[in-house]
């Protein structure tokens, strides 16, 4: 019997031979990742230890979710992670003004590459299976102990098989696949298992599109999401400098896996996830009749360079619908200032939306487009549960850029194809 992808990444970092579904594993770890929130506890965790970090250079650390700092609170986190980097000489800290939403900035600045294993105290860690690596979230705790010891523990998971065939239409993007795909399997359909993906279709998927597939694989209760090397990938690694050595793995004919998904591309509509739940997939074009208060482009999942370009495609000339506040917020520093370059940003104030610093800021309820009571928001982020945004009783509506875009030029939720003739 062969292996899949995740199962042969697990067996190179555990030096097995093979591994087996169920199997409980000490992994070596090529990189760890914590945030302005989940860092400060991984360091007093890893404090408790009394040791030194294993590799300076092997530790990211990115003050994202409330920073700029919007409070004492988050001030005081943020310093607690400050200072942890410059005592023990992290290199790859990212300080305001040079940082960016972590699961943008590290594959943008060379830190992941293919058959690599990073585990970060987010859950959206697994964005970077889009780069054929084993990317998961973990507690925080664990963090800590792998701070200190460069290994971590896996169960060897089980794996879904998702096949992508076609080719994809022109305003179906990544975010439209994913949510098409949870929305089959629900929020619990891949516990802690992996998505991996195949088929000739993923040729039509842009790296970004992968990206936000594999950063949603979480919301279908993954354990992670994984791509195969191809051109893409490689032209990916080049641009970014990644020159050190890498594996790229691909699953064995005979491996073994839980089900098979077949996504057909061709047959893809642009949709929107109602509240509470990603999994409640309804198609843009049948939810005209939902008015909105708020547009959110931007997060981990969408705030890429291309995800920017989708929006001002359809903002370019229009003029936001006077009853909505539309916040567009680039995923760093580098795709913020490439939009300005392209006149993105232009398109964007002249429409009039705000742009931000980036930040993860509204995502999480944190800042920067915090809903009231009874108002709704159609985002482009990954989490619709109740409050997540704000007041217990607002509501977020997940989809793409594209989507996103159109509902804050006509005051409701639309199709792409509603503004974009």
């Amino acid at each position: 019997m062969g292996m899949t992808m995740t199962q042969k990444i697990l067996a190179k970092h555990s030096g097995c031979d093979f591994v087996s579904v169920g199997e409980l594993l000490i992994s070596q770890v090529d990189l760890i990742l914590a945030n302005d929130i989940t860092g400060p506890p991984a360091i007093d965790e890893f404090n408790k230890i009394g040791k030194p970090v294993f590799d300076k250079n092997k530790i990211a650390l990115v003050p994202d979710h409330f920073s700029p700092c919007k409070d004492i609170k988050s001030a005081e986190m943020c310093k607690h992670l400050r200072d942890f980097a410059r005592q023990h000489e992290i290199k790859n800290y990212f300080e305001v003004g040079r940082m960016g939403i972590e699961h943008a900035l590290l594959p943008d600045a060379g830190l992941i590459a293919p058959g690599e294993i990073i585990i970060g105290a987010d859950s959206h860690t697994c964005t970077y299976g889009a780069l054929n690596a084993m990317a998961t979230g973990v507690g925080q705790t664990d963090v800590g102990a792998a701070m200190a010891s460069g290994t971590t523990w896996f169960k060897v998971p089980k794996a879904i098989k998702v096949v992508l065939t076609g080719k994809k239409p022109r305003f179906v993007q990544g975010k439209d696949i994913i949510l098409t795909i949870i929305g089959k399997i629900g929020v619990d359909g891949a516990r802690y298992q992996s998505l991996e993906f195949c088929g000739a279709g993923i040729a039509e998927l842009t790296m970004a599109d992968r990206f936000t597939i594999c950063n949603m694989a979480i919301e279908a209760g993954g354990k992670n999401g994984i791509f195969p090397v191809d051109e893409k990938t490689r032209e990916f690694l080049q641009e970014r400098g990644v020159t050190r050595p890498w594996t790229s793995v691909e699953p064995d004919s005979d491996a073994e896996y839980d089900r098979v998904l077949n996504i057909e591309l061709d047959k893809l509509v642009p949709v929107v996830a109602y509240p509470h739940l990603p999994e409640n997939t309804h198609p843009a074009a049948e939810s005209n009749h939902i008015i909105i208060d708020q547009s959110v482009i931007g997060s981990c999942t969408n705030g890429r360079l291309e995800d920017l370009a989708q929006a001002a495609e359809v903002l370019k000339g229009q003029k936001i619908h006077p009853h909505v506040r539309c916040i567009i917020i680039p995923a760093t520093q580098e795709i913020y200032k490439n939009a300005m370059a392209l006149g993105y940003i232009d398109i964007f104030i002249d429409a009039g939306a705000a742009v931000s610093t980036p930040t993860c800021g509204p995502c999480l309820g944190g800042y920067m487009g915090i809903l009231a009571h009874g108002e709704r928001a159609i985002s482009t982020t990954n989490r619709n549960f109740r409050g997540r945004m704000g007041h217990v009783d607002s509501e977020v509506y997940l989809a793409s850029p594209y989507t996103a875009a159109a509902s804050a030029v006509l005051g409701h939720i639309a199709d792409p194809g509603e503004v974009l003739k």
